[in-house]
């Protein structure tokens, strides 16, 4: 039994991270618009990134050559609603373009609400830190889901708030207990607006960055490795603080005197999919109290310094079924590399190719277990900004020259193409 023949394989973009046109067509400023000067490297910007505004397009026939059958974007939400209470037509319109584009081509379209790009009239209103930042992410997410929801059947509120909090925190401040509680209520207001408003049957869920423990012969068990994945001991970055209030409707010990009954009523809304993002395991940061196997001079690791465990793939979607009962959706997975274009005018990426085929042969033994696995998403469809690293770090499976916008398919698409076209046999 390999992969099902509705597997959805595909690819992985965010708004702030490729869209550019900042300032254009209604658009106003998101908080990544305006980063203080020193937090990002070379203090480079994402106010053009890929310029995927202008090129979308091209880039949509670029995936249709890549035989993706899913593509999960993000929606810039100050394109959308510039101001309190005002509707973009010009953003809604771009949305609604790219979205006719994907279907057309055959690619199941995926949105993603909330991306970490914070309109900054939402963060002059507080952000995070105000009650009124909930009400505007539902209000927000309903908006989404009436002009899209006819074409869309996949939706995620927010993308790895483990993350999304401590940078909040960095630029504004604040308690992070009531950070945490608001970003967990907005998700909750959100399901509830959007199945409120959907015209056809939505597949919801919330993106966690899954930090998950590998099981070690004769070091951790696979029941001592699920119990450290879940455990409460690194606190908001834990999967266990936002997973298990959403979909278990249970309140974490260390977080009971923050999240109230009527809390609990609005977070706990039915979900149909667990999504995470998977790049590596947890044991690197959550050592057992014991001399670490994994790490040793050398180890092989990506550009971005993310040590390469593939699997971690296998145990995130065993632990995952084992405690949540949801069908599993790796929304990313990938490897940042070294890439340029070469003297033959091609990009080769063999790094990336050979850790796409170890991270999948990984989810393949978890799906002929009989783990119920939705799809993979490739991290990233196209090079980008990535976020405090600027612009050093490229994940793409095309490439971007940021000096001409010129896109070119490195080795890896064409591998990741013949694996679609396969179904993962040939691995």
């Amino acid at each position: 039994m390999g992969f099902s023949k509705d597997f959805l394989w595909g690819a992985a973009s965010a708004a702030a991270q490729i869209e550019g046109a900042w300032d254009e067509d209604g658009r106003t400023p998101s908080i990544w618009d305006n980063i203080p000067e020193g937090k990002i490297n070379k203090n480079e910007t994402c106010h053009t990134a890929c310029d995927h505004y202008h090129y979308w397009k091209e880039d949509v026939e670029l995936m249709r050559q890549m035989g993706l059958k899913a593509y999960r974007f993000s929606v810039s939400w100050s394109r959308v609603i510039p101001q309190r209470g005002v509707i973009n037509p010009k953003g809604m319109e771009f949305y609604r373009n790219l979205t006719d584009a994907l279907c057309e081509a055959g690619i199941e379209p995926m949105i993603t609400l909330y991306h970490s790009d914070l309109p900054q009239w939402v963060f002059d209103l507080g952000g995070w830190n105000s009650d009124e930042c909930v009400g505007e992410f539902a209000f927000f997410a309903r908006v989404m889901t009436e002009a899209l929801s006819d074409k869309v059947r996949y939706w995620f509120t927010m993308n790895e708030t483990q993350c999304m909090l401590p940078d909040f925190l960095e630029l504004a401040g604040g308690d992070e207990d009531q950070v945490y509680r608001r970003m967990l209520l907005a998700h909750g207001r959100a399901v509830c607006e959007m199945r409120a408003a959907a015209k056809q049957p939505l597949k919801i869920g919330m993106v966690v960055m899954g930090m998950v423990v590998e099981a070690l012969p004769g070091i951790i068990s696979e029941e001592q490795a699920a119990a450290m994945t879940f455990s409460d001991r690194g606190g908001f970055l834990t999967m266990l603080r936002w997973a298990d209030p959403i979909l278990l409707g249970q309140v974490p010990e260390s977080m009971k005197a923050i999240l109230s009954a009527e809390d609990m009523e609005i977070i706990h809304q039915p979900l149909d999919l667990f999504c995470v993002n998977v790049y590596g395991s947890a044991n690197f940061y959550d050592n057992p109290g014991r001399k670490n196997p994994l790490s040793y001079p050398g180890i092989p690791k990506s550009h971005i310094g993310m040590p390469i465990r593939p699997e971690c793939m296998y145990y995130m979607a065993k632990f995952a079924w084992e405690r949540y009962h949801l069908p599993v959706l790796f929304t990313e997975n990938g490897f940042s590399n070294i890439d340029f274009e070469m003297t033959d005018h091609k990009v080769h990426d063999p790094q990336r190719i050979d850790y796409i085929r170890r991270y999948l042969l990984s989810l393949r033994r978890a799906v002929e277990e009989g783990i119920p696995v939705e799809g993979y998403l490739y991290w990233s469809v196209m090079d980008n900004f990535e976020w405090f690293h600027g612009y050093d770090m490229r994940f793409g499976l095309i490439y971007i020259d940021y000096q001409t916008q010129k896109r070119i398919l490195k080795d890896s698409a064409y591998y990741y193409r013949d694996v679609i076209a396969a179904n993962g046999e040939n691995l």
